[in-house]
């Protein structure tokens, strides 16, 4: 998969804050783990590269998102 940092993946499972935008992630590090921010809470969780993959629903490209003000 082609995941660069600053691309924002739909995952299957929500992070169990419960907000509306919770199975939205932000992509902070990459390598054999990822780092991905919950968009809803800020939270930052670090997860294998395999169990990462294989949850991914939709990537939303950073070039594609709008700039955070």
């Amino acid at each position: 998969m082609d995941i660069k940092v600053g691309d924002i993946l739909e995952m299957k499972k929500a992070h169990p804050c419960g907000s509306k935008d919770s199975k939205q992630f932000l992509v902070v590090r990459i390598g054999a783990d990822f780092k991905i921010r919950c968009q809803a809470c800020g939270h930052e969780i670090m997860l294998p590269r395999s169990k990462v993959e294989k949850n991914i629903r939709k990537v939303f490209s950073s070039a594609a998102v709008p700039p955070e003000s």
